[in-house]
């Protein structure tokens, strides 16, 4: 029994190194079409779920795959090798979550509108929202008629994840290959939960009368 255990630790382990192909697979399947490109949805909740399910970032710290392809691409390759103060503690991470709140809002609020019929859909990727691309992606598999909301939608996320990857592979070429993991907003919304679950429980074992 112990042997299957161990075995079956050890091909988890093993599957594990290969997460980055995950994110290379979003990537190449916005190609095929860009509606797979709502999946990355799921690769923002999923952090949240392992959260609340295991009480601390088991996604951020075992299975996020961009975090995988950022180990494998720049171990013992960075250029600086220490990642600056002002990532980990300084103002880099609010101002990757003031970006990320920026981001959803228009996101959600310009896909409602494109429901609506209001305004066209962006069917372009977009680098931090705004600067569009000179690249038309070829849509290799055609899925029939999709709802303009849905492709507009699609394209945002993937433009929101194609940023934060690139992001991520210059800071790991210069600094540490995780230095992005430093002001991931997810990573730092995380740690924001973890501490006000911890504060509350602190709070709570105080306030609680003391049993003689």
């Amino acid at each position: 029994m112990t042997n299957v255990i161990e075995s079956g630790e050890s091909m988890r382990e093993n599957l594990m190194k290969y997460l980055y192909l995950i994110a290379l697979a979003f990537f190449i399947l916005g190609f095929v079409n860009i509606i797979f490109g709502i999946l990355g949805f799921v690769c923002m909740l999923l952090p949240f779920v392992f959260l609340v399910k295991d009480g601390k970032k088991t996604w951020c710290i075992k299975y996020c795959p961009r975090a995988n392809l950022f180990t494998v691409l720049f171990r013992e390759r960075s250029i600086i090798g220490k990642t600056p103060i002002w990532f980990t503690k300084g103002k880099a991470k609010w101002i990757m979550i003031t970006y990320f709140t920026l981001n959803l809002i228009i996101m959600f609020m310009s896909t409602l509108m494109v429901f609506k019929g209001n305004i066209a859909p962006i069917e372009q990727v977009r680098f931090f929202m705004f600067f569009g691309l000179p690249l038309e992606m070829p849509q290799l598999l055609q899925l029939g008629q999709m709802a303009d909301w849905a492709v507009h939608f699609a394209y945002r996320l993937y433009s929101m994840m194609f940023t934060t990857t690139i992001l991520g592979l210059v800071l790991g070429l210069l600094f540490l290959p995780r230095t992005w993991c430093t002001i991931c907003p997810i990573n730092t919304i995380s740690d924001i939960a973890l501490s006000d679950s911890r504060n509350r429980f602190s709070s709570q074992t105080k306030t609680e009368p003391v049993k003689t």
